[in-house]
């Protein structure tokens, strides 16, 4: 009798540890679930562009000439051009690749895209000189604003702004970073475990 007592009471225990077990599972599966859907709300925050701005002026002078008769007659166009011009530099972040290991709790930033570097330039042509048998027409406009936007550029590439905006793109990620540490999740990129926003600055490569 006591035998069946004790059986009986083995089996309570048993259901009961097994019952414990398959609630504990499900709560760990509800967590992982949830911190999953954290860290990719988290991503879709930081998909933001990333934008730096800068405003950069010059002052250049446009000549041609048009010579006839061997050379002998030249007609010559010119005017003062007045550039202003606006530059963003972007990191459209919807476009970041990652994958989000649930089981190990890691998330790793497979590449980053490229900065997007926008410059719209206003141009104001002043003291224009031009004759009948040499007159400005819109390929003069097209080369003149070619050239604008290939000096521009060229300032861009020795200014800081892509600096800066490398820096923002850095603080942005800096959240995810914040994100996958408080729950207990592990950030890698370029194969390597990222623990710090200046280990960020150090291994990111654009």
């Amino acid at each position: 009798m006591l035998k069946r007592i004790l059986i009986g009471i083995g089996i309570i225990i048993g259901v009961f540890l097994l019952f414990k077990y398959c609630d504990f599972k499900k709560n760990e599966d509800q967590d992982i679930t949830y911190n999953t859907n954290l860290i990719q709300q988290q991503i879709l925050n930081v998909g933001k562009l990333v934008v730096t701005e800068g405003h950069f002026s010059e002052v250049i002078t446009y000549k041609n000439q048009q010579k006839y008769l061997m050379d002998m007659l030249s007609f010559e166009k010119k005017a003062l051009v007045v550039v202003n011009a606006d530059v963003t530099v972007a990191y459209d972040l919807h476009l970041m690749k990652y994958d989000i290991d649930s089981i190990n709790k890691t998330i790793t930033i497979v590449s980053i895209p490229k900065e997007e570097i926008k410059i719209s330039p206003d141009i104001q042509f002043y003291d224009v000189e031009q004759s009948k048998l040499n007159p400005f027409t819109g390929d003069d406009y097209n080369k003149i604003n070619k050239s604008v936007k290939a000096n521009l550029a060229k300032k861009v590439e020795k200014s800081s702004l892509k600096t800066n905006a490398q820096n923002r793109l850095i603080s942005e990620l800096s959240k995810l970073l914040i994100t996958t540490s408080q729950l207990g999740w592990t950030l890698k990129y370029e194969g390597q475990v990222i623990t710090t926003e200046k280990e960020f600055g150090q291994k990111i490569k654009l």
